[in-house]
């Protein structure tokens, strides 16, 4: 079986427990306004254009059959309304100027470059990572690498919004060794406003992940001035208390690396001013979630 993938990542230590291999899936059912993957949202190919990094070179003007690649007045201009997405401007550009996101792969591509570093897994506790995107936007190839997987004794975690009925996501659940779910905001109003879904099922799919035996990690994103209030942050901890399974509530700082992919896409940023919170101010919100009587964490 084939996927549309963005990147797979090796010895990642972000993405769950031990030194990991995470394979990034195309396509996402939410839209948060904050993402720091753009590239992950749409379930089709996109073409970065790094302006910067062009050294006019004008090969993608040679190779480009839509003449979106034009040499104006001693310059090079990219006109993205004209691109047809083919991707050759990219596999000629190596300045990097031009660089697809998306390409298929087939499951077992895949797990060729997972089992390279199988070794590593079982030394630190390591594993496959699924991210995205959203993993159940591909459920399909999600469950064949988790079934490789399990024949290859390497465990695998996913990174999850859970904003899909419980029933469509359990029969791969179960096979999890983790689950790393977000809930980003309690109130259901400013959950879809800011992402674009309500959150009510995913408060219920955390009460029915809590149910089925599988450990899972609730993480939030501190977002200044939308996730990071007090209100939130006390509200999440307090419907985290006493769940079975849950290793830990993450508070996760803003990140904002995504800027530079937002222009690249052409794509509105609103918050490319936006900057992390101080450490003081991450450690004072742990504090208070750690009120509620759960194990916080910091990234």
């Amino acid at each position: 079986m084939a996927g549309m993938i963005t990147e797979i990542q090796r010895f990642s230590l972000n993405d769950g427990p031990g030194i990991r291999t995470t394979v990034f899936l195309k396509g996402c059912n939410m839209e948060c306004l904050w993402c720091h993957n753009p590239e992950t949202i749409s379930t089709n190919r996109e073409i970065h254009y790094y302006e910067n990094n062009c050294i006019g070179c004008y090969k993608c003007v040679t190779v480009c059959p839509s003449k979106a690649h034009k040499r104006i007045g001693g310059g090079h201009r990219y006109f993205p309304k004209l691109c047809i997405t083919c991707g050759k401007c990219a596999d000629i550009c190596y300045a990097s100027a031009m660089v697809m996101s998306g390409m298929v792969m087939e499951t077992g591509a895949i797990m060729r470059e997972i089992l390279q570093d199988k070794a590593y897994y079982a030394g630190s506790g390591g594993g496959l990572t699924i991210s995205g995107g959203e993993v159940f936007c591909q459920l399909p190839l999600a469950m064949e690498l988790v079934t490789a997987c399990g024949r290859e004794d390497v465990p695998v975690a996913v990174e999850t919004n859970l904003a899909f009925p419980f029933d469509y996501m359990q029969p791969l659940i179960q096979k999890l060794q983790l689950v790393m779910c977000d809930l980003k905001l309690m109130d259901g109003g400013l959950h879809k406003k800011y992402t674009g879904a309500d959150n009510a099922l995913i408060v219920d799919n955390i009460h029915r992940l809590s149910a089925c035996g599988v450990p899972f990690i609730v993480r939030t994103p501190l977002v200044p001035g939308i996730t990071d209030t007090e209100q939130n942050i006390s509200s999440i901890a307090e419907f985290l208390q006493g769940l079975s399974g849950l290793q830990y509530y993450e508070l996760l700082n803003f990140n904002p690396l995504g800027a530079s992919k937002y222009k690249s896409l052409g794509k509105p940023n609103p918050f490319q001013d936006v900057r992390p919170l101080p450490e003081k101010r991450v450690q004072e919100l742990a504090a208070l979630a750690g009120k509620a009587g759960v194990p916080v964490r910091c990234e």
